[in-house]
């Protein structure tokens, strides 16, 4: 693992004062040990979870999950470069607006790269 912070849920949860137990039960957990596992990046959190953080502290799910964030965009820019490959040779209408939206991902993506 880097050492850059893989989440920062545990900080927001300690600027409000919140202990594991009450945040799970704020979110609907079963447990505070589904926070520690969040917080320590052993246990992704469910999607309903992700959601009930960014509402909570008013942070989207990127920023208080960026390492989450950095692995979804290096996973589909790889995964558009090989439709992208799949696509040369083709010069069909349907082919060329693919091409546009991966492309233009792709370029984002790495002009937002560290």
């Amino acid at each position: 693992m880097s050492s850059r912070i893989p989440n920062y849920v545990r900080s927001h949860r300690r600027r409000w004062h919140l202990s594991q137990r009450e945040l799970a039960f704020l979110l609907g957990l079963s447990s505070q040990a589904v926070i520690s596992q969040h917080e320590s990046f052993s246990r992704l959190p469910q999607t309903k979870a992700l959601i009930k953080y960014e509402v909570l502290f008013g942070e989207a799910i990127s920023e208080l999950f960026p390492k989450l964030r950095r692995q979804a965009e290096l996973e589909i820019a790889g995964q558009a470069r090989i439709i992208l490959r799949r696509l040369e040779g083709r010069s069909d209408k349907i082919a060329t607006r693919k091409r546009e939206l991966l492309t233009n991902l792709i370029q984002r993506l790495d002009a937002s790269s560290p």
